[in-house]
């Protein structure tokens, strides 16, 4: 796999204070609770576009409960509040009118087990397409479908057997399977939450691959306990300990000059 190329410009912010210029998503004072326990803290976070951003932090931290924030998944559990602006290219998705089921096809999500549905591999990509509406005819269905599983890596293994059940696959399969289902219905955002967690070192190493092929159309943020998972894939990062932002960056800033002493702590294995 290519070493991800790290932005030249290294942003002179961290935690709260951050900004980057033109920003795709953007979180302003976010603060989620269930019931009376603080999840996220008050949280200001601009992720760009076309790149990898990795949200780091130990287990508990609040970091899948951001990343739920951004397609308004946290609004399912009942005791879930959510307070504070989501912003997708300026837009508040927030906004009571804001169709949560097409926002959920502009931001994908992939979870910490692939979770393909019981049907055929080609109708597990197919599905977002045909109910979204954006095949006109079974030649645009079917190209959708081979485009998406070329994307994601997945085409020349499956293309002779596209009538198997999903579920017939192997996890690292299944992983890009359900990659292939969220771009199929072409997101602006992916939001991956542990992806490889599940996966052995060669699916883990295929589905980084493929992330860093995936950045250059997409803004992915991901969700990882890895450290040098989180350095190999992503271009900015951002650690969260107990709700709150404590520091953001560029991975290499991140990585090699933390400018917070928890993140040092963290990233060197002192804490968490």
């Amino acid at each position: 796999m290519n070493s991800p190329v790290l932005p030249s410009a290294e942003p002179a912010f961290r935690g709260e204070a951050q900004t980057i210029a033109d920003p795709k998503v953007s979180l302003r004072n976010v603060t989620v609770k269930y019931g009376d326990v603080v999840a996220i803290d008050d949280v200001t976070f601009d992720i760009p576009g076309c790149a990898v951003t990795a949200l780091i932090g130990p287990s508990g931290c609040g970091k899948s409960t951001f990343l739920r924030c951004i397609n308004r998944m946290n609004e399912t559990i009942p005791i879930c509040r959510v307070t504070g602006d989501v912003l997708i290219d300026g837009e508040n998705i927030m906004k009571k009118e804001v169709d949560t089921v097409l926002l959920r096809a502009r931001v994908g999500m992939v979870f910490q087990q692939p979770n393909p549905f019981p049907k055929t591999i080609f109708d597990n990509v197919a599905y977002g397409p045909r109910i979204h509406g954006l095949a006109s005819s079974k030649a645009d269905l079917e190209e959708i479908v081979q485009t998406s599983l070329q994307r994601a890596g997945l085409w020349e293994e499956v293309k002779d057997s596209l009538h198997r059940p999903g579920t017939s696959l192997s996890g690292g399969q299944q992983q890009r399977l359900v990659i292939a289902r969220a771009i199929a219905i072409n997101p602006e955002v992916i939001l991956m939450d542990e992806p490889c967690s599940a996966l052995d070192p060669v699916a883990t190493a295929r589905i980084e691959e493929l992330i860093d092929d995936l950045r250059t159309n997409y803004c992915i943020v991901i969700v990882t306990h890895s450290m040098s998972q989180a350095a190999r894939i992503s271009q900015y990062t951002g650690f969260l300990d107990r709700g709150k932002l404590i520091e953001t960056g560029t991975t290499e800033q991140i990585f090699t000059r933390p400018q917070d002493t928890r993140t040092n702590d963290y990233i060197t294995g002192r804490y968490g």
